[in-house]
């Protein structure tokens, strides 16, 4: 699985907690991974397909 794979499928099931009945703690830990998220995400992009080093396995 590639890491945008990854990162996807992780942001997935922080959005699926996020949605459940969190408490204030837990909310604000959940939107500060998913920021993280996304800004590996935007990452990858930038490098463009290929580049990551990810497919060198």
């Amino acid at each position: 699985m590639s890491t945008a794979a990854k990162l996807l499928a992780r942001k997935q099931q922080l959005l699926e907690r996020l949605q459940a009945d969190s408490g204030p703690h837990e909310r604000e830990q959940i939107e500060r991974l998913l920021e993280e998220i996304e800004t590996a995400l935007e990452l990858l992009d930038e490098t463009g397909p290929g580049q990551s080093g990810d497919e060198q396995e």
